[in-house]
């Protein structure tokens, strides 16, 4: 397993940007798919987006396709979501996450990621 911190959140206004950083600890980052999943008050844990160990591969909701990209620089541990285009609907405690290499659950369901970084808050205002 690995070690997950996220940081980069914060209140921004709609259309704004912003970008999370998810800093990983161990040698085994570079082996693993990571994903972003958000949390909204009174909702249920959702995916957001997903990319390959190597980079090459990256999937996303479609609520926020063409808004937000997904990427890492395994050689410092590191994923990011660059989200641009901010709506308040984006509001929401975001989560990284590492996928468990040997789940056969879907890349959207959580059950299939092994270790979850503490959160970081996004607030959007209107």
């Amino acid at each position: 397993q690995v070690q997950l911190v996220e940081s980069g959140g914060g209140l921004v206004q709609a259309g704004g940007s912003l970008r999370l950083s998810c800093a990983a600890s161990g040698r085994t980052f570079g082996s693993y798919a990571m994903g972003w999943f958000r949390l909204a008050p009174g909702k249920e844990r959702v995916f957001v987006a997903r990319i390959s160990s190597s980079g090459a591969n990256t999937y996303y909701t479609d609520s926020v396709k063409d808004r937000f990209t997904i990427s890492r620089d395994n050689a410092k541990n590191t994923v990011y979501l660059q989200m641009n285009s901010l709506k308040p609907e984006d509001t929401a405690v975001y989560y990284c996450a590492a996928r468990d290499p040997y789940s056969g659950a879907r890349v959207q369901d959580s059950s299939g990621y092994g270790s979850w970084g503490q959160g970081t808050q996004v607030t959007v205002s209107s």
